[in-house]
């Protein structure tokens, strides 16, 4: 099962790195990080992953995972980048995104018609993309799985884990990673946080994704 997650230049580290810390533990699981180039690929704070793999070398994985980050505009004109996603979704079992993630999907016309989701900042961009854009942490829509911001992807993760290994395997990957959020604040959607911090949240500084 070939696992596929393309780099790009100021990608997000979480984006990628939390559903790699589920998905290489399924039984039979192989991940690749892949780039137009093999090489490493700075995230947008600036730690480095490298793509082992060019996009050639892994035209049909059997699932995809796009992630997002600062870098997602630049790479919506990277037709090299696209033509790829398009094409690896017209083969694989699963593609999912992260965050500005489904973007990506959104510009490969891969979530024209269907409900998803993405960054709370970048709702009215999905909708430009056909989609039905929706504030839910994570959206299926038959092989295509999308999740809203950063941390999300870890949820995304462990929901197509219940899906390709079953909800014991996928329980038993979380446990193992002893993901039992339990955050001091309760500011981690729009629907709760207060106006003041939905304001600072969109301030240069703090940057929220």
């Amino acid at each position: 099962m070939e696992i596929a997650i393309p780099l790009y230049d100021r990608f997000t580290a979480l984006d990628a790195v939390g559903p790699y810390e589920v998905l290489w533990r399924l039984p039979g699981a192989r991940v690749r990080w892949v780039g137009a180039e093999a090489r490493p690929y700075a995230t947008d704070r600036g730690l480095q992953l490298i793509a082992e793999a060019t996009l050639d070398d892994v035209p049909a994985p059997d699932i995809l995972v796009v992630p997002g980050g600062t870098g997602t505009r630049d790479a919506l004109g990277d037709e090299r980048l696209v033509e790829w996603i398009r094409a690896a979704d017209a083969t694989s079992t699963w593609t999912t995104s992260v965050c500005t993630g489904a973007l990506l999907l959104g510009a490969a016309g891969i979530l024209d018609g269907l409900h998803a989701t993405t960054h709370w900042a970048y709702m009215d961009d999905l909708a430009r993309y056909g989609a039905e854009a929706t504030s839910d942490r994570v959206v299926r829509q038959g092989k295509v799985i999308t999740s809203a911001g950063v941390s999300s992807g870890i949820d995304m993760a462990l929901t197509l884990a219940a899906e390709i290994a079953g909800a014991d395997v996928a329980q038993a990957i979380q446990l193992r990673i002893e993901y039992d959020p339990m955050p001091p604040f309760d500011t981690g959607s729009t629907a709760k946080a207060p106006a003041h911090i939905r304001e600072l949240a969109q301030s240069p500084s703090p940057t929220p994704a």
